[in-house]
């Protein structure tokens, strides 16, 4: 007999709720939840081949361990015998530190990653903590920290009710949205412009999303923040800054004519591409909107002044009234959010090697080859990755793969043998997606709405298999069930003592009992929502398959604040002495791209690909070849290529062969690769991959490139030579 399941579908940040039907344990059909209350009806196609991941016969459902070159299936007690074997005697000889742990993203998407790793790191007690968000979302975390308090109090676009978007650097129709959940980007662009709104689209390519915006504006890769700091000038310069109510609630207004003073839209017109009087009528605009909001996303963060941009961003959200305000960027207010005290602040530690300051306790992953390779007290000489592949997604991704063969030992949580784990020693896969229960923690408190999920899993554990949370417990030297009671204990105790919370006062005992006979991290989300802003519990949950609507987002500030002066900083000193590094690369006049100057790269996202994950499930990967290099047709014709030649790229790290796709959707002196592709290497168990290879963008990636306020990797704007190859 069918049964239907709800789930959210946890396969992007969109957090879709899918309909999903098993028959005889097997899944017969996937569509969208009409009834949810976020997405209501909306899918992409990822979302549909949940089914089809959940059966790839690629999918490790045994640990593994490598004896030379040949993988062998084990069981369990087997896999954790060898890790601790091995492990162990790593760390009492060489020390805690020299033991590496790589987290990649797919963890923000489940409850086990989100709530186990930190006990894994704890367990490990190691410095050298890496994550992919060092080449993502490093620089919004820091400035978040930086002007607000805290590194997840970011304000997200009100786009279902702002009159004006301007969108730098994203690409949500491609990508579904990214610091900023919302299933359906698409029809919710539709509905601004259906209202009478205006979008503006600033970006080296004409996007998916450009081609449905007002207007595009192609700007120079790499120059984001410099034109936003045009913006900023310009918006003073009319005399229209109005930081509405937040007035009383900023501190350092008074700074930004001086320390942005030079930063004007004659002096960025040549660096970035768009002329003057273009960066003058959008800072017009922008004032004069009933709301407005910039969203900056990946493309303005994974550069040399990352962090400057996401800054600016929201400076020039708040001096024109939009911050904190419906139509506007706003704060969301997720089912689980606890108070935030800590002081925000980087450099506690820093890397071996180049002295790379950490930050939110990781250090920047462009190091973690370096790492590795070089000799001395604290080298990493084992290396934990769970549910990452930073072979593919890292800068110089070929020298990391040279560290990762020459460590002593490496354990991967993974359900794959890709291009990352085909160097470990041991593999532990855990459940497919729709085995585990799912509430997404981070993404919600991203939404630009606040709601609430919890789907449980949709299918059973294989016979004899752990749950992911066991695993990562294990991991952690500990028994699951243990692990899970002293995550508990220390939140219960900071509950108890915190005089905001409605558990303040009460016996822990009683606490806990409250949670009933639940385990793992189900118990722990339970928790989670007793003391959250909603007083829910996981049978609310549980009882709405389609989502609890908690209503659009309202105003928060200052109450979110946590920074010392209690007030929201537009001038942290961090971020105005690195003005001073942005002026000097204007100084150094940064010749227009193209010409005999050479190119520079930038990235792609494709709505049937997530990074390196999709590309082994037939349906999303086939058709016409989608790892091409994009070239403008002036280029082209002056390079003497056209459609399907092959072309050479070369950087300072790295060089590859891709076939050309001439299109005018790109800038002139610009070429564009996607990112997560490069299957073609010995070792990875991928099949449907691997015939669809691609090349490794990230090649070309320089490890020494990174924006230093945040150590994230630059992955646009590479400096690269185009070539045609030889007949």
């Amino acid at each position: 007999m069918p049964v239907t399941s709800y789930r959210t579908c946890p396969l992007c940040e969109a957090t879709c709720g899918l309909e999903i039907t098993v028959d005889d344990g097997r899944v017969t059909r996937i569509r969208g939840d009409r009834a949810d209350v976020f997405s209501k009806g909306f899918i992409c196609p990822k979302g549909s081949t949940l089914g089809e991941l959940h059966e790839d016969p690629d999918r490790l459902r045994r640990p593994q361990i490598r004896r030379g070159e040949t993988w062998t299936s084990v069981t369990w007690e087997e896999a954790f015998a060898e890790i601790e074997a091995r492990l162990l005697p790593i760390r009492e000889q060489h020390g805690r530190n020299s033991i590496g742990v790589y987290l990649g993203n797919p963890n923000v998407h489940g409850l086990a990653g989100t709530l186990y790793v930190r006990p894994l790191v704890k367990a490990l007690g190691t410095r050298s903590v890496f994550s992919a968000s060092t080449v993502d979302q490093m620089p919004k975390h820091v400035s978040s920290g930086l002007m607000f308090g805290h590194p997840l109090t970011i304000p997200v676009p009100d786009i279902d009710r702002t009159d004006y978007l301007l969108m730098m650097g994203a690409n949500p129709k491609a990508s579904n949205g990214s610091l900023a959940t919302a299933p359906d980007w698409p029809g919710r662009m539709e509905a601004i412009r259906g209202r009478g709104g205006r979008i503006v689209v600033v970006d080296p390519r004409r996007t998916e999303s450009a081609e449905m915006a007002d207007e595009h504006l192609f700007i120079r890769p790499g120059t984001d923040a410099a034109w936003l700091a045009a913006l900023v000038t310009e918006v003073m310069r009319l005399g229209k800054v109005d930081a509405g109510r937040l007035t009383d609630h900023t501190r350092g207004l008074d700074r930004l004519p001086e320390v942005l003073e030079g930063l004007d839209a004659d002096r960025v017109d040549r660096l970035t591409g768009i002329p003057a009087a273009t960066t003058r009528r959008i800072a017009a605009e922008l004032a004069a909107a009933p709301t407005a909001v910039v969203y900056g996303r990946l493309g303005t963060h994974a550069a040399a002044f990352g962090t400057l941009a996401s800054w600016l961003t929201d400076v020039l959200n708040l001096i024109t009234g939009n911050l904190d305000r419906p139509g506007g960027a706003m704060f969301p207010r997720a089912a689980t959010e606890t108070p935030r005290r800590r002081p925000f602040t980087t450099g506690r530690w820093h890397s071996r090697v180049r002295q790379h300051p950490e930050a939110l306790g990781e250090l920047p992953v462009a190091a973690l080859a370096e790492e590795i390779l070089t000799p001395g007290d604290g080298q990493i000489r084992a290396l934990i990755t769970v549910a990452g592949n930073p072979a593919r997604s890292t800068p110089d991704s070929e020298g990391l793969a040279r560290a990762l063969e020459s460590l002593e030992f490496m354990v991967s949580v993974d359900i794959y043998v890709n291009e990352t784990t085909r160097h470990a020693d041991v593999i532990l896969p855990g459940p497919s997606q729709l085995q585990r229960g799912h509430y997404d923690v981070f993404l919600s408190a991203l939404a630009i709405r606040n709601v609430a999920h919890y789907t449980p899993p949709v299918l059973p554990l294989d016979d004899g298999a752990p749950d992911e949370w066991e695993i990562l417990a294990r991991l952690a030297g500990g028994e699951p069930d243990a692990v899970t009671d002293g995550i508990l204990a220390e939140m219960v105790q900071a509950a108890l003592t915190d005089d905001m919370s409605p558990l303040h006062g009460r016996d822990p005992s009683e606490v806990t009992g409250l949670l009933g006979s639940r385990r793992g991290p189900e118990r722990i989300l339970d928790l989670m929502l007793r003391t959250g802003p909603y007083r829910l519990t996981l049978d609310d949950l549980l009882a709405a398959p389609h989502g609890l609507d908690h209503g659009p987002l309202v105003p928060r500030l200052p109450d979110v604040l946590r920074t010392p002066s209690g007030m929201a900083e537009l001038a942290p000193e961090p971020l105005i002495a690195d003005v001073a590094r942005l002026e000097a690369a204007l100084d150094g006049g940064g010749a227009p791209v193209g010409g005999e100057a050479g190119f520079v790269l930038v990235g792609r996202r494709h709505l049937r690909s997530n990074n390196s994950w999709m590309h082994n499930v037939k349906v999303l990967v086939k058709g016409k070849p989608r790892c091409t290099l994009q070239v403008h047709p002036d280029d082209a014709d002056r390079l003497g290529l056209a459609d399907g030649d092959p072309a050479d790229v070369t950087s300072r790290t790295g060089k590859l062969t891709a076939p050309v796709e001439v299109t005018d959707s790109i800038r002139p002196g610009v070429v564009s690769l996607p990112h997560g592709w490069g299957h073609n290497v010995p070792g990875v168990v991928l099949a449907v991959a691997s015939e669809h290879a691609g090349v490794n963008s990230n090649l070309l990636a320089d490890e020494e490139a990174f924006d230093p306020l945040s150590g994230n990797a630059v992955l646009n704007g590479i400096p690269v030579q185009v070539n045609r190859v030889a007949s």
